[in-house]
């Protein structure tokens, strides 16, 4: 499947618009707003990425970029794909082009994601994703105070000179500040 790699880097309501149903979808309870998203992306903390085939967004994702020179890293917040083409390889094309992108324009040195931590096939499946993309879980879990579910830190190394740290709870302390800077307002 021939695909384009759009990266959005202001809040524009149109491409917004064509990626929503996919985001909603994907993510339909205890996602960030559409307010929380539109900051993110005119402070400038955050990112959203589509993927298109024949004019049609066929996944999506939101990051934001933590860490400074040695230890930045890329932390992928939602990673999507339309239903209809979930096992088809899209979610891996979106995600070699999120880390290509990542590394020549923010120099990344790692990419951090947070997923359930749950024993249910579908947990199963999205963690076994990430790792036959070359992410590592972590032991560590994590427990937000708002959120019911428990959470655990997954690592794709990109540099190994880099002093991106590989445990869990170090890994949490990347992601917490994200989403602190992310749901702060102005």
């Amino acid at each position: 499947m021939n695909m384009e790699f759009i990266t959005i880097e202001e809040w524009d309501e149109a491409w917004w618009g064509r990626m929503e149903q996919i985001y909603h979808e994907a993510f339909p309870s205890g996602a960030k707003t559409e307010a929380i998203l539109r900051s993110m992306l005119n402070r400038r903390i955050g990112y959203l990425h589509a993927g298109v085939h024949q004019g049609v967004v066929v996944a999506m994702a939101v990051t934001g970029v933590a860490g400074q020179a040695a230890d930045k890293v890329l932390i992928i917040d939602y990673l999507a794909v339309d239903t209809e083409l979930r096992g088809t390889g899209t979610g891996t094309w979106m995600l070699e082009q999120i880390r290509a992108w990542a590394v020549q324009e923010h120099n990344i040195r790692g990419i951090i994601i947070e997923a359930e931590s749950g024993a249910t096939e579908s947990h199963k499946e999205r963690i076994h994703f990430w790792e036959r993309n070359g992410f590592v879980l972590t032991s560590y879990v994590h427990q937000y105070r708002m959120v019911p579910e428990p959470y655990q830190a997954m690592l794709l190394p990109l540099d190994e000179r880099a002093n991106v740290p590989d445990d869990g709870e170090a890994l949490f302390r990347y992601i917490n500040a994200f989403h602190k800077v992310a749901f702060r307002k102005g």
